[in-house]
């Protein structure tokens, strides 16, 4: 758990977030259900990939449920009060419970592998090669979360700078991983006899990586 301060909010605030939290942990567990129910429908050479982008979404909802408790533990709203015949509530305040942001690292040190080993799944490559690359970028992307997390737990105002060095160690694995996935198994994508199937898993290729710059 980082120690990060916990700053006043307005009811509004805190009811965007609370409500976020909430609709994303139900699109997850609902994901999780229906990419699980649909296994026996999938081809057999994609059934494994199948299984684990349920367990991605799996892993993702049960961490955000824990953000989601975690976020209504670390406001509080006093008690109503009776202004003029009708009932008003002030505004949330910390409790002194902190709120722990270290879970979304908890579930990117998970997903983030799994989502690269999913990919790798899906491609024309030998048993061998699958399972050296699955190795490779799953512990590349374990190495690149684990990199950038001391730079989320610096927050004086003159030490900000230092998040930067933190950045750049976590971009080496990251650079490794874009190589890989756009370039070093460009032949294997190239060689998928389906034309379909080759588009889908060059759209997932760039999608992961463009999803990734986001963070």
């Amino acid at each position: 758990m980082s120690n990060h301060p916990l700053y006043e909010m307005t009811d509004g605030q805190f009811q965007v977030v609370y409500d976020i939290l909430s609709f994303t942990f139900a699109a997850m567990a609902a994901s999780t259900v229906f990419f699980w129910l649909r296994l026996p429908s999938i081809a057999e050479k994609y059934k494994s990939a199948m299984a684990i982008t349920g367990l991605v979404t799996f892993i993702a909802a049960y961490h955000y449920f824990r953000i989601f408790n975690s976020w209504v533990g670390a406001y509080s709203y006093p008690a109503a009060e009776l202004v003029n015949g009708s009932m008003f509530v002030g505004q949330p305040m910390p409790t002194g419970t902190p709120f722990n942001d270290a879970y979304r690292y908890m579930d990117w040190l998970l997903t983030v592998p799994l989502l690269l080993i999913e990919i790798v799944l899906v491609m024309d490559l030998s048993e061998a090669e699958t399972f050296t690359k699955s190795w490779q970028l799953g512990s590349a992307a374990a190495l690149m979360i684990i990199l950038g997390y001391p730079g989320e737990l610096i927050l004086e105002q003159s030490k900000l700078g230092g998040r930067w060095l933190w950045w750049c160690f976590a971009m080496i694995p990251f650079i490794y991983i874009v190589y890989t996935l756009i370039i070093g198994l460009s032949n294997a994508t190239n060689s998928e006899a389906d034309e379909t199937v080759r588009k889908n898993i060059r759209t997932a290729q760039y999608m992961t990586v463009c999803s990734w710059l986001t963070y």
